[in-house]
């Protein structure tokens, strides 16, 4: 019976050049013209990381 998910090379996780991997996800809320607006851009995922990212560390600029 072939393999409905592809070849076993497909199987294997995904290399990254990241100094921390990628092992968790996040959800939550937005509006319908925010969802649109991200999905329109070119690579979706890491925008949201990096805005999250940048709000992180001028939050913690603020704390100290």
């Amino acid at each position: 019976m072939p393999n409905p998910k592809g070849t076993p090379e497909n199987l294997e996780p995904i290399k990254s050049n990241r100094e921390e991997q990628l092992t968790t996800t996040l959800s939550f809320r937005v509006t319908e013209k925010m969802k649109e607006e991200v999905k329109a851009l070119d690579d979706p995922p890491e925008f949201c990381r990096q805005a999250i990212q940048k709000a992180l560390d001028e939050k913690k600029g603020k704390d100290q």
